[in-house]
């Protein structure tokens, strides 16, 4: 809250200061009205005091509207500026972080951890400052009407605190162990969203709902744990409570009797402890859900403290516009240490060079690739495009020079033209038709109901995986990069469909470097080189001529395809 403290203290602070003073005025007035008025029955004297009493409440009334007016605006600012920052942040991490945590995790720390942030933010942190000075003006008010009186009951506190404090270690390990398992049930619920359909083709239902029980009952069950040692404070400051008022009526009595106090005086002192226990009662509600916070703040800051694992140099450049040299210089690279995905890769592509990349799964095609782009950094090595390591530039200026097409597209929710134009974001309605007609998707989209402005919903599950995969071409092709990578982008489009597009390419990839990671012969034959791999390593080289002559790894990649189609046919 620290960048808000010009905005809290000139109104809040003043706010809270009258709402305090205000409050512990109206003992002191029911104090002069018994002694003062009522036992001498000046009726004059009492409305005159109940006048003063009205205004007083009044004007709390006033300084706690505005108070809370002024926290909750100040709260939820905190509360908005934490989520983005922890969404920026989270924009800006890299692969390395999304494969070792669910989504689920990830989601539930930018809700609901926020969330449970709120309330202390917005009335917490005032109430807690509130508190504090309405329990020093009691005890000051206290000890100044009578030593003795005020002392006897003021010394239940610490054995109130005594007994409290052992419970503090407890709460706090439990909502810890709380925010572990609701992530975990949010993780699983995330994938079985997401996973529905192999679920039920499946029919793993009941399996599903199963485990779902399981975790369910255990977040539970966690929850209750926290919630009963929570609950323990209420019962333990009520007790507290009672003993004090039996120490003042018993000891109170006595001094009346001695004429050390007045009965107004008793009565004012009553009214004191009893508005003595609430800043009390609300100061372990207080702890309890700072506790709460604690166990969701640790979360949270357990992201924004993660630094991404491929970061900008202080003194990145700006990568001019490329031409689209790319070199690939003895490269290693490795997923989990020990394993090598990549094993001394060297390659020098030409600007306007197409390169296919084939290789049986795991060969390492798709690494090459996610290097190029800087989504991983290599182990040794580098990556050079016009002869610039691209770790010394910046990854904005990197990647917007670089287009890529996967196999598994992604589609956002919203209109078909703007999942298109999210290639470009400045590009008019012309150019994303004229990017989506290169591709041949002009002609499906158009029999949409709405067109381009049809909605469609999250991962595009009103389109087929060929229209998906058209849309992502579309996309791609309207960020105009000098650098295209295709990985596997073909796979799921029909025969026809291909066809087309191929056609297109032959146009939309002159002049530019193109990657091709792909199976089908059709694709990859009419590349400038070919590369094979196997196990991470570059094992031949050559056109799709050159290569069949040499009957080796590709010659046994065409012929298992050739024998897989006239099978398939």
């Amino acid at each position: 809250m620290k960048p808000y403290r010009k905005q809290m203290l000139p109104i809040i602070i003043i706010m809270m200061l009258v709402g305090a003073i205000t409050k512990l005025t109206i003992p002191l007035l029911i104090r002069f009205a018994i002694d003062d008025a009522i036992t001498p029955k000046d009726r004059n004297l009492l409305m005159v005091i109940v006048g003063i009493m009205l205004g007083v409440y009044i004007i709390q009334w006033l300084a706690n509207t505005f108070r809370i007016k002024y926290t909750n605006m100040i709260g939820q600012r905190v509360i908005y500026d934490l989520r983005h920052d922890l969404f920026s942040h989270i924009q800006k991490l890299s692969f390395r972080f999304f494969d070792t945590r669910p989504a689920g995790s990830v989601l539930v720390r930018v809700t609901n951890y926020v969330n449970s942030l709120q309330d202390l933010f917005t009335n917490g942190v005032v109430n807690l400052l509130i508190d504090c000075v309405q329990l020093c003006g009691i005890i000051i008010i206290l000890l100044s009407f009578n030593f003795k009186l005020g002392a006897a009951i003021i010394v239940t506190v610490p054995l109130m605190f005594l007994i409290s404090t052992k419970l503090r270690l407890k709460i706090r390990r439990a909502w810890q162990d709380v925010t572990i398992k609701q992530s975990r049930l949010n993780s699983h619920l995330n994938e079985c969203i997401q996973g529905i359909r192999v679920t039920q083709a499946y029919t793993q239902e009941k399996e599903n709902i199963g485990y779902f029980h399981h975790m369910n009952m255990v977040n539970r069950l966690s929850w209750n744990r926290a919630s009963m040692l929570n609950q323990s404070f209420g019962p333990i400051i009520e007790v507290t409570g009672a003993i004090g008022y039996c120490i003042l009526f018993w000891l109170g009595a006595h001094l009346i009797k001695t004429g050390e106090i007045s009965v107004g005086l008793l009565v004012a002192f009553a009214t004191y402890i009893g508005y003595f226990w609430e800043p009390i009662t609300r100061l372990g509600q207080m702890y309890s859900q700072l506790l709460v916070a604690m166990a969701s703040a640790e979360r949270i800051f357990e992201y924004i403290d993660e630094k991404p694992t491929v970061a900008e140099l202080p003194n990145a450049a700006e990568l001019k516009s490329i031409e689209g040299n790319v070199k690939f210089e003895n490269l290693v690279f490795e997923y989990e240490p020990g394993r090598p995905a990549l094993k001394g890769i060297n390659l020098d592509v030409q600007a306007g060079q197409s390169i296919a990349l084939v290789g049986h799964t795991g060969s390492g095609k798709s690494t090459i690739m996610n290097l190029l782009c800087r989504f991983y950094d290599p182990v040794e090595g580098r990556v050079l495009i016009d002869d610039q390591d691209i770790r010394e530039v910046t990854i904005q200026s990197l990647r917007s020079q670089i287009g890529i097409v996967l196999q598994d597209t992604f589609i956002f929710s919203g209109t078909i033209r703007d999942n298109i134009r999210f290639g470009r974001l400045d590009a008019t309605d012309a150019e994303v038709e004229l990017a989506a007609k290169a591709v041949h998707a002009h002609d499906f989209i158009v029999s949409l109901p709405h067109g381009y402005d049809t909605e469609v919903q999250e991962r595009g599950n009103v389109l087929s995986m060929g229209q998906r995969q058209l849309i992502s071409f579309a996309r791609a092709l309207l960020a105009n990069p000098r650098i295209l990578i295709l990985d596997e982008a073909t796979a799921s489009i029909d025969t026809e469909t291909e066809l087309k597009i191929q056609e297109a390419l032959k146009t939309l990839l002159a002049g530019r470097t193109s990657f091709i990671v792909a199976h089908r012969l059709s694709t990859i034959r009419g590349a400038d080189k070919i590369i094979v791999l196997d196990h991470g390593r570059m094992m031949e080289s050559g056109n799709h001529e050159e290569l069949l002559k040499e009957q080796k790894i590709y010659y046994g990649l065409i012929q298992a395809q050739y024998k897989f189609l006239q099978d398939a046919g």
